[in-house]
């Protein structure tokens, strides 16, 4: 058995597309899966599941959700070890953190094709991305200045929309 986490992208936000933490569990544990659990009502679930190749569980997990919800639900998935292995490398080791300091880390589907300059920074200086590595981008944002930059909004037009952003609390909770 392999573990992993599977991060749903544009769930429950804003009232759109809304997914019950309880009923998607239920939908994972009925397809197979085993320890499913969930963490926020953002769409994050780890789980256990016998080593698959990562698309193919991808697809077969995103036509579930989709047969069961009624609409599409994108999924990014990565093996527990690789979700490990970010947190292993610190990524923000090298950031004074404040309380207007937010630490992201954006999880893309395919490996990366912009041709963004890294480390990039947005013209006021509210927003970074420090790094890209192994499909994952690695980003803060200073919500301290006027009029902060739409992190969201660059990360889409460079990476494209199959992405899902996470706070890094959540990452430190799901390792946990």
């Amino acid at each position: 058995m392999a573990k992993y986490v599977a991060f749903l992208r544009g769930i429950n936000v804003g009232g759109n597309k809304k997914v019950p933490m309880a009923k998607l569990k239920s939908v994972l544990e009925e397809f197979g899966f085993l320890n499913v659990r969930t963490l926020l009502a953002s769409g994050n679930v780890i789980f256990e599941f016998k080593k698959e190749s990562l698309p193919l569980l991808t697809k077969k997990i995103s036509a579930t959700l989709e047969e069961a919800f009624g609409f599409t639900i994108p999924v990014i998935l990565r093996d527990a070890e690789e979700i490990e292995k970010i947190a292993e490398s610190n990524p923000f080791k090298n950031i004074m953190v404040t309380k207007d300091t937010r630490l992201y880390v954006t999880f893309l589907s395919d490996d990366p094709k912009s041709k963004l300059k890294i480390p990039y920074h947005s013209t006021d200086n509210s927003f970074q991305i420090l790094n890209i590595k192994d499909r994952a981008i690695f980003s803060v944002l200073d919500v301290s200045k006027k009029g902060t930059v739409d992190a969201i909004a660059i990360l889409e037009k460079e990476f494209g929309k199959n992405i899902t952003t996470r706070n890094w609390n959540t990452i430190v909770k799901i390792l946990k």
